[in-house]
This record gives structure tokens, sequence and C-alpha cells, in this order.
């Protein structure tokens, strides 16, 4: 029972770290930027935001308990540091910013949020137990995971049935894919470490 306790708060705590690094600083930085007209943050937080797309779409899938979510929660981990580090041009680009607040504050929110999702995914990783079957999702293990998106369901769309919200969740996870293959089988090939915008 302490055991459970604890594990529920870590999941709660998570999440509400999450909403902090990925939704309300980088929403905050994106409007500073906008102000200051700095295009290179603009370029890289645009990357970031369809990226990180897919950290919605898992609380969709999850709120239906769909398997899938599982993984793909623990892949936005994964693929949100990539987005924010991977290109050579923006990063030069900030590297000769002249150091001001918005800069700093930048990357600060940059590596913070890197070393979240880093952690995030590895301790996530137990749940990947969840996606393998029925009986494990049943289970009270899983079941804790799933309680913020189901608050979240509870919040956002009081009205709307868990399963036809899975179902937007998988439209936008085969749309996300559909985008993320195109985008490393012929953009990438073509461009390379140039950000795309």
């Amino acid at each position: 029972m302490l055991a459970e306790t604890w594990l529920r708060s870590l999941i709660w705590t998570d999440y509400r770290l999450g909403v902090i690094f990925t939704v309300i600083l980088p929403l905050i930085l994106l409007l500073w930027a906008l102000a200051q007209k700095a295009e290179v943050i603009m370029r890289l937080l645009t990357i970031y935001w369809r990226v990180s797309s897919l950290l919605a779409i898992s609380v969709y899938l999850l709120i239906p308990a769909f398997p899938v979510g599982f993984v793909s929660g623990i892949m936005a981990r994964i693929l949100i540091p990539i987005s924010l580090w991977f290109w050579v041009d923006i990063n030069e680009e900030i590297a000769d910013r002249s150091t001001g607040a918005l800069t700093l504050s930048f990357n600060a929110w940059r590596w913070a949020v890197s070393i979240f999702c880093v952690i995030g995914a590895v301790s996530t990783l137990p749940f990947l137990q969840c996606a393998i079957s029925k009986e494990a999702v049943s289970s009270s293990f899983c079941r804790a995971f799933l309680e913020p998106p189901l608050l979240f369901k509870e919040y956002f769309h009081p009205n709307s049935q868990a399963g036809f919200l899975g179902f937007l969740g998988t439209v936008g996870l085969i749309f996300y894919v559909g985008c993320l293959i195109y985008f490393v089988f012929f953009k990438l090939g073509k461009q390379g470490r140039s950000a795309i915008s």
C-alpha cells in the first residue's frame, strides 16, 4: 500500500512537471521570442511544438488505456531532446546570439527539458509492460499511470466517450508517424542536419 502511494505520487509529480516543462515554459518562451523577433529561437520552438505534439497524442491514447499510448509517451520523451539539439545551423545561430535574458532563459529551458525527458523516459520504461497484455493494463500498477489522463478527460472532455478520444489519438498518431517517416526518408536525406521550417 505504501509502495502504491509512492508510485501514484511520483506519477502525478511527473505529469505536473511535464505540464510546466513541456507546455507552460515553451509557450512563454515562444511569446517572448515573438515579441523580440528572435527568429532562430522561434524556428527551434516551432520544431519543438511539432515533435512534442506526440505527448498530447499519447494522453488521448491513454484515456481509453490503448496500449500504444504507453509506447508513444516514451518515444515522445526520446524525440524531444533530439529535436532540440539535432540542428547544426540552429545551434550555431543560437551560440552566435548576443547573451541576453531570452537566450539564457531559452538555453536553460532547453537543458532542463532535455534532462527531464531523458529521466522521464528511463523512469517510465517499467510501464511498457502495460502495453503487452490486457491483464497488465488492468493491474493497479498500470491503472495508476492512467489517472492523470483520466483527470484531463474530466476537465476538458467531460461529455466525450473515452473510446472516441482514443480514436482521435489514433488518428493523430497515424498522421504523426506519416509525417515522421516522410521527414526521415525524404527531407532529412536532402537537407541533412539543417533545420527545415
